[in-house]
Formats: C-alpha cells, structure tokens, sequence
C-alpha cells in the first residue's frame, strides 16, 4: 500500500482509513520495517504547551526497550516448540518488530533525551535488572518446570501487550499532529504504536497455544497492571526530577495530567481502567482493540519508515 503526496498527513490518512470498512487488510504478514527518526531538532516537550505530556509520553523510550528485548528472548525461546506454521510465522515477524522498537527507543534516549540533559542512567539499569534478572529465563530445574516458567512469561507477555495495542490505538487516534507537536517525535510514537496494533493479537495466540487458560491470563494481567503502573510512575518522576525547566507539585502533574488528557494528548484513565476490564470479559480477542486497516495505513505513509526505505 502507498500513500501519494496529496498534502493529507500520514496520521490524516490513517484516519480516513479507520472510517472506511472497505479498507479491512485482512491478514497482514507481520514484518519488521528498517526506520530513521531525526530528533535532532525535537525539543524536549515536544508536545507545545504540555510539558507534563511531553514528558510523560517520553517515559516510554526509557522503558519499553529492555521490555522489548525480553520479549524479543522469550518468544525466541519458545520458537522452537511451536509446530504451528503460521503461528511461528507471526511470532518470527513480532520479533523482528520488537528488536526495531527496542532500537529505535534506544536512539531516541542516546540522540534526543541525553542531549536534553537527562542522565537515564540509573532508571536504565533498574529496567535491565526487572527484566534481564526477575523475568528471564529461569535456570536448572526440570523441563517441566522450565516450561511452566516459560508459559508464566508468555501469557504476561500478552497482557502487557494488551495494555502496548490500548496505546497504539490512541497514538493513532491522537491530537498530537493537531496541537502542533514535533512530527519526528510524533511519527516515532506512532510508527510504534501502529506496529502495536498491527501484531497485537500475536502475543495472546502464542500464549493460548501452550496453555489457554482463565486462571493464568487472569493472574498474569494481576501482575502486568501494577507493574507497569510502577514503572511508568517511577519513570515519570525520574524525567520531571531530571528536568530543571518545570517546577509542578504533586497536585499540578495531576491537574497538568488530565489536562492533557482532555486535548487528546494524553489517553484517558478512565479508558485504560475500562479496557483492563475488558481484558476479562467472556470470548475476549485482541483484535477487539484497535483498526489493522488504519495502522496499515499510517505504516505504509510514515515519514521515518519511508525515509529508511
């Protein structure tokens, strides 16, 4: 698919496809797409007028890389038991899109946010840890045991990547293109984002496939939730500390946050609460969450996707 210059912006184009059902892809070969975000000029609240959103939503280059690459080492993990050929098709192409984003994130804190004059250091090695120690693979015990670890981690896997399709979506349904923000930055979230949305059934099906179970997605989203709550928080705080050109109290970050939240900068909580329940509703599917069509279309328009080309 491609998109000619007809002066409509690749996030306008996405949504014009959201609102056609005659656009349905059906199904997508999931593959990894080489990328280039020039952020050189992009200023550290790159969302104008919302320094709290700006900083908030840059949370996620700090965090999401170690939590992609694990993702990248357990789905390789699992490979190799899956007989299911389409299965493993999809779950090779998740894994190509995962190291890019882990990639690209990592530019992004090393070219922009360093530059900015924030130290990611120390936030950096508690995600290494959580992720490379606390969820890695377990060692000894029996192949029984290894397994059942093996599945823990897939199906908190797909439950985070519940929580990764809700805000694709809303990076594609964002105003961020509309108040302004810096398209680089904006293009990077949403490139990220539309991938999300593009695979996000993938992680649910690999889990389902070793042991479909209620008990185990039930207990894995009990985990997932508060964790990436913390993480964000503490993320948050770390970038704010970090950031000598704002000064909020704890009740102005939360006025600022909903704020935010109401020029469509931000998602909504009360959305997110909503689609954590949603999670456990009877008959649930991923692709309940979000539009293939729309995230297929701001991928094939994407400025940083096809400047790499």
């Amino acid at each position: 698919m491609t998109t000619k210059n007809t002066g409509v912006s690749p996030i306008e184009a996405s949504r014009t496809s959201h609102s056609d059902p005659q656009t349905d892809p059906g199904k997508v070969e999931l593959h990894a797409r080489n990328v280039h975000f020039d952020l050189s000029q992009a200023p550290l609240h790159w969302i104008p007028g919302h320094p709290v959103a700006s900083n908030f939503i840059s949370v996620l280059n700090l965090m999401l890389p170690e939590g992609e690459r694990w993702f990248v080492q357990t789905f390789n993990e699992a490979l190799p038991l899956v007989q299911d050929d389409e299965l493993a098709a999809d779950m090779r192409g998740f894994v190509g899109q995962e190291a890019m984003h882990a990639e690209a994130h990592d530019k992004a804190v090393e070219e922009w946010l360093i530059g900015h004059g924030i130290d990611a250091t120390g936030y950096q090695k508690q995600m290494e840890w959580i992720f490379r120690k606390a969820l890695g693979p377990r060692e000894g015990g029996t192949p029984e045991e290894r397994r059942k670890h093996l599945i823990e981690r897939l199906w908190l896997i797909a439950a985070v990547e519940h929580y990764t399709a809700i805000l694709g979506d809303f990076a594609l349904n964002s105003r961020w293109a509309d108040v302004g923000a810096d398209p680089n930055m904006t293009d990077l979230f949403t490139w990220h984002g539309a991938e999300e949305v593009e695979h996000r059934a993938v992680a649910h099906d690999a889990a389902s496939y070793f042991a479909d179970s209620a008990l185990r997605r039930a207990r894995a989203m009990s985990v997932a939730l508060p964790v990436l709550a913390v993480l964000i928080v503490r993320g948050f705080r770390f970038i704010m500390k970090s950031d000598d050109s704002v000064h909020y109290s704890m009740i102005g970050k939360n006025l600022e946050y909903f704020r935010g939240a109401r020029a469509g900068v931000l998602p909504k909580i009360r959305h997110l609460l909503g689609a954590t329940f949603t999670y456990f509703r009877p008959g649930f599917k991923p692709t309940d969450i979000g539009d293939t069509a729309q995230a297929v279309a701001y991928l094939a328009s994407s400025p940083g996707a096809r400047r790499a080309a």
